[in-house]
């Protein structure tokens, strides 16, 4: 036992010196890039050895794309943060069976995304989608992709409204590609899924949200 709350104790510090957000925590701060997986790899195994300065470095590095992951789901941002906290604490004392040389991001918020699932269900909330999450990160996306554009564009507040309404894997499956700006194979690794499954999980999503905001737009005009 008193091993245990040694361990606690460590994250308790991790969580104390990395993981206060600021209230634009949720709303800014892009994901690292893919060249930092070589780095998370030996962060990772530092950590995996007890270096708390490691993982507090992992908790920096993720927070903010954290942070967004649990406010997709939660539609609050304080349910968002301390889903956040819980999902690092979890990661940590579950490093011992993170597969050496997978991806940590996508890893963690599949963690993380499960622990803002419990809150959610457990307050009984249906989630929202806030402008100010998609702001950033859909006024910057490169792809040029329709979905992207009315993201950036005057139809946003119409696209986001028929966004609420859709179910939440195809929420989340369009927020991890548009707003957290995930790569496939990361998508694959957060929604526990087959790298294969990513394509047409996110097409029927897209179709979903294109029927609604349809809708939405008769409804609008």
């Amino acid at each position: 036992m008193s091993r245990e709350r040694d361990r606690r104790g460590v994250v308790r510090e991790v969580r104390t010196d990395s993981l206060q957000a600021p209230q634009s925590g949720i709303t800014g701060g892009a994901p690292p890039a893919m060249g930092g997986s070589a780095e998370d790899a030996l962060l990772v195994e530092r950590a995996r050895h007890g270096d708390t300065d490691a993982y507090g470095e992992l908790v920096r590095r993720y927070q903010s794309v954290a942070n967004r992951t649990a406010y997709v789901i939660t539609g609050a941002a304080a349910d968002a943060e301390e889903a956040a906290q819980e999902g690092f604490t979890k990661a940590y004392f579950a490093l011992a069976r993170f597969r050496s040389g997978a991806p940590f991001r996508p890893w963690l918020l599949r963690i993380v995304a499960n622990e803002a699932k419990n809150r959610r269900k457990a307050a009984g909330r249906r989630p929202t989608v806030d402008l100010s999450l998609v702001e950033d990160r859909a006024a910057g996306d490169p792809s040029g992709s329709p979905e992207a554009s009315a993201l950036a564009g005057e139809r946003r507040e119409l696209v986001l409204t028929a966004l609420r309404r859709l179910r939440e894997e195809d929420r989340l499956v369009i927020a991890y590609r548009y707003f957290l700006e995930l790569s496939e194979a990361e998508m694959a690794e957060a929604l526990d899924v087959a790298p294969g499954t990513v394509k047409s999980r996110l097409s029927r999503a897209l179709g979903r949200l294109r029927e609604l905001a349809a809708v939405e737009l008769r409804l609008d005009g």
